[in-house]
């Protein structure tokens, strides 16, 4: 049995992660990460089963660590405002120094393996999953309950939360507005949409 080497794994998982944001999942094989490894085609099954196998490793492992990072410093009695804003620090901070899990993660989104992740988000008594539902799900209901905003359904607060940070960084990663110019995000971007997603969020 060949013997697991941690830098040579996370290799493996690194150069997954670039290939299927460049040629998306359907140009991802475990032949082309191989070659990019610098590796025989057989070193990629020493850490996992198959590719299925390297894909839902990497959600998990990567969500854990998302989760991780953007509850850091994160308050879930705090007014809205105060608790919102560092999550969008976070999570900004976050997609800066990993650039490539956003579009990653966008991948996933938009395919098949993404029913079987709602599957496991919906069915998860523990891990980061639970915690990442628990969190947010306390954080709006405390502030529903303080009278700070109202109970909007979860797909609607998520949208005007954080749609317009991701819509920024998803310009940022393309180098181009929606005009087609150039683009590169900023802080000053950052909270100009923030300060609006506040205003529609709390109650006047």
């Amino acid at each position: 049995m060949r013997t697991r080497d941690v830098n040579k794994e996370q290799l493996v998982r690194q150069k997954a992660i670039e290939i299927i944001v460049k040629d998306g999942l359907e140009g991802f094989t475990i032949n082309k990460l191989a070659k990019a490894c610098g590796v025989s085609v057989g070193t990629p099954y020493v850490y996992y089963k198959d590719k299925d196998d390297l894909i839902v490793k990497i959600v998990l492992e990567e969500g854990a660590k998302m989760e991780v990072a953007m509850n850091k410093n994160f308050d879930l009695e705090a007014s809205l405002e105060e608790g919102l804003r560092v999550q969008w620090r976070n999570r900004f901070d976050y997609m800066m120094e990993n650039p490539g899990l956003g579009q990653f993660f966008d991948q996933i989104s938009s395919s098949s393996y993404h029913q079987q992740f709602l599957e496991m988000f919906n069915n998860d008594s523990a891990g980061f999953l639970a915690n990442f539902k628990q969190n947010m799900g306390r954080f709006i209901d405390v502030n529903v309950k303080r009278g700070e905003m109202i109970d909007l359904p979860i797909e609607v607060y998520w949208s005007i939360a954080f749609g317009p940070l991701y819509t920024l960084m998803r310009f940022h990663q393309r180098n181009q507005s929606i005009t087609g110019a150039p683009f590169e995000i900023n802080e000053d971007f950052i909270w100009l949409a923030f300060d609006r997603v506040i205003k529609s969020l709390k109650i006047s």
